[in-house]
Order: C-alpha cells, then structure tokens, then sequence
C-alpha cells in the first residue's frame, strides 16, 4: 500500500469527523431528551415506538368521545332530574288544588301554575348540549325535538339511541329518544287504566284500582255497569257478561284480575271502562290535572266527575315520574360505566407512556457520561491530526 502525504490528511480528517458527529449526535440526545432520533438509531425500536404512539393516539381519540358522551350524560341527568322535580311539583299542585277547601278561584291560581310547570317541562324536553346538539332527539341531533301542533305535542326526532365508543371494546349508549322518555308513558297504575264514563250522570266515584292479587290480570276492554237500583253487572269486550253482583260503597269489584273500590251513589246506566293501560305523552298528563282542576263542582255530581279526573290525573302523574326515574336510572348506569372506563384507559395510556419512554427516553447519566468521554477522545483526534499535519515524506527525506 502507498502511503502519501494525501492519505494521511484523508484518514485523520476522517476519524476526526467520525469523532465530531459522535459528540455532535449525544449534544442532540441531550437537548431533546430522546435517545432514538431516526429509524437507523434503532431499527427495531423505532418500530415498536410507531405502533405505541398509534395506540395512545387512539386512547386520545376514546378520551375525546368519552368527554362528549360525558358532557351529553351528564345535561341529561340535569334534565332529567328537574323534569322529576317539575313533575312532584304538579303532583303536590295537585293534591293541593282537589282539596275540598279549595274554591273556584284558588283551583283557577293553582291551574295557571300548572300550566309554567308545563311550559318548564316543555322546555326541558327541549334541551341541548350547549353545541346546538338537542340531548333527546335520537340521532336527529340538530332537529328540535318536541312541538306543539294542532292536536298536541309533535316528536321531531327519531327513535335510534346512538352509541359511542369509548374504548376497544365498549360504546355507551347516549340519552334515549325523546318518545322512549316523554311520548310513550304508560297511565293508570302501569297495568290498566279505569276511567268513567263521561256521561256519568250520578255521585259514583272512584276511590282505588289495583290488580287483585288472586288471579292474573286478564287484558281485555271490559265495562262495569250500573243500574242504579243496586246492581251492576260487568262486560267483557265482545259485550259478555262476566260478573254480576250487588254494589256497596267501598266494597271491592273483582274481574279479570282487576280489583276496584267505589264511593258514593251511580245513577242507572253510570259505568266505567277498563282496558290495557294505553300510553300516552307526560304534556297530556300535565294538562290533564290542568283541566280538571278546571271542571266545574258546584254539584254533588260534577264534583264526583272531578274526583274522578283527579283520581286518573295522580295515577297518570305517578306513571310519568317512574317513566322519568328509570330514565334517570340508565344516564346514572352510563355515567358509572363512563367513570371507570376512563380509570381504565388512564391506566393503560400511564403504561404505554412508561414503555414509550424505555424505549425511546433518553438515559441523562449514560448519556452525559458519553458526551464527556468523547469530546475527550474528539480532543486527542484534533491533536493527533494536528502532528500528522506537521510530518511529511520530505521531512522524513531530508
């Protein structure tokens, strides 16, 4: 092999270099704490990096949907628990306003009240997310839920209850649509509903319905009946007579597993039907109580007439709160199962960001250790090729 005087320089000047960027590349570990800047610091390393960095990117992206099911959970419990309030609010209005101390005008100031907690309910129904979004539209987020049309109150939404994901294996259903809450409450005691006849023309009242307890309850549209001389008779839907007995004031009528209690005294062909409880939307039970807190009772007879909207009102009112309480039931389970998946995901991205850090994190100790020996070993190279620069084939000549 030729030694020359170019090789030297060459060969020194590339050691020295090679010592320059050794120490210029541990200066970058230690300004940017990392100790794999590109894949060819470590291959392998690199990659594992990659898919960790996507997998916490997409616990940050659960943690984002969490926040929005979150906040939309959480305004639907508010909802939900001033519509509870609201609605024990009418039911003491209630109560109230069919005392018999009550008089025309007291009722008159007790009904107008009704109709603000009804506006109020209304308006809860109605509410939204704080981004235009309405919590209990279903899917149609953007579309206002609940109107008032000619023949009542009108749903606008849809009946889907979204789901969202919040981890790799689980979605949390959002607030139910606004039918499943609001529109569709069962009446009566949840099982049949029995109301009189609006033709009723005696003092018979209504006092309890209940199931009997001894037989199962039967659904069918039946009729009782009363003649007015002490007898009543009761009718199943297709007009047959199933029971027959004498009436006494709060003796117990029972039939297809129903148990009924009446007060005071029917007229001849007073009766009161009893079907499978229909459903129908909390507005109209609220407004029931409004309209028959408005029926006259300056007779023993309209005050029978009233008694009996009362009594259907309160059973109505108890169905709409435990409607609203089952509703506020499943947010709460939502938000539960919400609180832990979070902990959850917290744990796992605590333990991605460890490993992340193994393996990419740069060890300050090792690394200024390093540093320091090779600037030692980068100085001595400077030196050395300073000399070799001094020496040359002539000098060695002469």
């Amino acid at each position: 092999m030729r030694i020359s005087t170019n090789f030297q320089f060459t060969q020194s000047l590339n050691a020295l270099l090679a010592r320059q960027s050794d120490a210029f590349k541990t200066q970058l570990q230690l300004s940017n704490g990392r100790k794999i800047d590109t894949a060819k610091d470590d291959p392998v390393g690199a990659g594992v990096s990659v898919q960790l960095d996507r997998a916490r990117a997409e616990l940050e992206r659960f943690a984002g949907n969490s926040n929005i099911v979150a906040n939309r959970l959480n305004l639907a419990e508010v909802a939900l628990t001033s519509s509870s309030d609201r609605l024990l609010r009418v039911r003491e209005l209630a109560v109230q306003g069919f005392n018999g101390t009550q008089t025309p005008e007291s009722r008159s100031a007790i009904a107008d009240e009704l109709e603000q907690q009804l506006d109020a309910l209304f308006a809860l129904a109605n509410s939204d997310d704080g981004s235009g979004r309405f919590l209990f539209a279903g899917s149609e987020g953007s579309v206002r839920p609940f109107s008032v049309g000619p023949s009542g109150v009108i749903y606008a939404g849809d009946q889907v209850q979204r789901r969202i994901d919040v981890s790799p294996s689980l979605s949390i259903a959002d607030a139910a649509p606004g039918t499943e809450i609001f529109m569709r409450v069962a009446t009566g005691n949840g099982t049949f509903a029995a109301r009189a006849d609006a033709a009723n023309a005696g003092t018979l009242a209504l006092q309890s319905a209940s199931l009997s307890g001894t037989t199962p309850w039967a659904p069918d549209a039946y009729r009782i009946s009363f003649d007015g001389a002490g007898g009543y008779s009761v009718e199943d839907g297709l007009g047959a007579v199933i029971a027959t007995g004498s009436y006494v004031p709060g003796q117990a009528i029972e039939f297809g597993g129903a148990q009924l209690r009446f007060g005071g005294e029917p007229a001849a062909g007073d009766s009161f039907t009893v079907q499978q409880a229909p459903r129908q939307d909390i507005f109209t039970t609220v407004q029931g109580v409004i309209d028959a807190l408005r029926l006259p009772s300056a007779t023993p007879e309209q005050r029978a007439a009233q008694q009996n909207a009362f009594f259907a009102s309160l059973e109505d009112l108890a169905q709409a709160q435990d409607q609203i309480i089952d509703a506020r039931g499943k947010v709460g389970a939502g938000l539960n199962t919400l609180d832990r998946t979070t902990e959850e995901r917290a744990s796992q991205v605590l333990s991605l960001a460890t490993t992340l850090s193994e393996i990419r994190d740069l060890n300050y100790a090792e690394a200024a250790s390093r540093l320091a020996n090779q600037l030692l070993v980068l100085e001595a190279a400077q030196a050395s090729f300073v000399k070799v620069q001094g020496n040359s084939l002539f000098n060695f000549i002469r």
